[in-house]
């Protein structure tokens, strides 16, 4: 499993007795054969908030599919006005992808594909758009055993 930190933030709660300062993280986890997973881990600490947030990404597990180097199909994820588009890219053509989508889709395992952010560019929003995203491919096999068809008679 591997993991990158996206994003820490400094939170800010103001009490009678002063501000009280607490951190939250943004993790994704990934084990690059098709498991990618996120999550938010708040604590004291930056340390106890990775570890947190760590714990849970790896319990929030999706699968994508894959074919080969890249995804089966153009997809659009959304989450909140954050919209992200994951288009399929031939061989050789490496991860064109920028901010929060980037790690997202590398600790998926993809190495081929092309994204664009549209809407918002908030890190959590655009790491869970991405996630939507990737979690709602379907392959051409899973296409055809629900229909009771051929691949043949899909394509």
């Amino acid at each position: 499993m591997d993991k990158k930190l996206v994003d820490v933030r400094r939170v800010t709660k103001v009490v009678k007795g002063g501000r009280t300062f607490r951190f939250s993280a943004l993790v994704v986890v990934g084990d690059k054969k098709g498991k990618v997973g996120m999550a938010i881990g708040k604590a004291t600490e930056v340390p106890m908030a990775i570890e947190k947030a760590t714990n849970l990404a790896k319990r929030n597990m999706v699968t994508v599919s894959m074919s080969g180097t890249t995804i089966p199909h153009e997809i659009i994820g959304k989450y909140g006005k954050s919209s992200v588009k994951l288009m399929p890219s031939k061989e050789g053509t490496g991860v064109i992808a920028g901010g929060a989508v980037r790690p997202v889709v590398e600790l998926c395992g993809i190495k081929d594909i092309t994204a664009k952010v549209y809407g918002s560019r908030n890190k959590i929003n655009c790491v869970r758009a991405t996630i939507n995203a990737l979690n709602e491919l379907r392959s051409a096999q899973e296409i055809a055993a629900l229909r009771g068809k051929t691949v043949e008679e899909i394509l």
